[in-house]
């Protein structure tokens, strides 16, 4: 093999030389702007150009909670974030009303508001801190019927005695794990108690262990059907009841909300995903006196597979 000549070590050099400054210009490019110690997280915001993302630490690590990216407001970077719109396909009916329990930076909300801006939207979110940098940062306003109450969700859900909404979606988190009393028997009665006939419950669980059989035994024990969506490291359950809806009905109703409301990210596409739950783990169900959320999220051990629940 013949040496290198000097020219042409100098001009490798200088290639490598110039992806280092390529790199850790793309690197420092990503800017803390702000963060904040609020009484439930500690909460951070960098900007990288145009994106804006929104975190959490918990436990020395860190948790993503909204991307926005403000050259397109309709944009929904996280893949979850869109299935959280499957259960609009649920419905016999136009949607006229959405509870959503985790408002975070708001980007599924405010989507689901230019799409539907007649679908009366109520969010809740527990910390101040959090809607407060959402407001700022992730292009979300107060408008009309869109309305985001500072409250923990399932004392909200309680204190609306006389309110029923068509979808109850569920994506509160706190670090890792979803916070206890949105995962029990008590939690899902309520939320059903508080939907409209045929409506649905829609929530994003974390897949990868015993909190997700827990937590579809627990919805499976209180809802007549569970479908799951998985989404490219999370999966998002929809749970309803009367009779299983069949392929083509969820098919023909999606294409009819997709076409009315002109959504970015098709319905019926997501229905490709769908996985029916035939039978449910045997795990015990969670309930307010048993929901050891945090221990379970240690134990991977026997966890069930989300491969093990086919495609219908």
């Amino acid at each position: 093999m013949r040496p290198a000549s000097s020219a042409a070590i100098r001009l490798a050099m200088m290639i490598l030389l110039a992806a280092a400054v390529a790199f850790c210009s793309s690197v420092s490019a990503r800017e803390l702007i702000e963060s904040r110690e609020s009484t439930y997280n500690n909460i951070y915001v960098h900007k990288d150009g145009p994106i804006y993302a929104m975190s959490f630490g918990h436990n020395r690590r860190f948790y993503t909670e909204t991307i926005y990216d403000s050259r397109d407001e309709l944009v929904l970077p996280v893949v979850y974030t869109r299935f959280m719109t499957a259960g609009l396909a649920y419905l016999g009916k136009p949607a006229s009303s959405l509870l959503e329990i985790g408002f975070g930076g708001g980007r599924t909300a405010w989507y689901l508001h230019k799409h539907f801006p007649d679908l009366d939207i109520t969010s809740v979110e527990l910390d101040p801190e959090v809607l407060e940098l959402a407001i700022k940062y992730f292009g979300v306003s107060n408008q009309e019927n869109f309305d985001v109450q500072v409250a923990d969700g399932r004392r909200y859900m309680q204190r609306q005695t006389d309110r029923r909404w068509d979808i109850i979606m569920v994506d509160a988190y706190r670090g890792p794990f979803v916070p206890f009393h949105l995962l029990t028997t008590e939690f899902y009665a309520l939320a059903k108690r508080r939907l409209s006939d045929g409506g649905v419950l829609v929530q994003n669980v974390e897949p990868t262990t015993m909190v997700f059989e827990a937590a579809l035994k627990t919805v499976g024990s209180v809802f007549a059907n569970v479908d799951l969506y998985p989404a490219q490291g999370n999966v998002v359950m929809v749970a309803y009841d009367g009779p299983s809806l069949p392929r083509d009905i969820l098919l023909q109703r999606a294409e009819a909300v997709t076409k009315s409301a002109d959504l970015r990210y098709p319905l019926q596409d997501m229905l490709a995903e769908r996985r029916i739950v035939n039978r449910l783990p045997e795990t015990p169900a969670l309930t307010d006196d048993f929901a050891p959320v945090e221990s379970l999220l240690a134990i991977e051990r026997h966890n069930r597979k989300l491969d093990d629940y086919a495609k219908p």
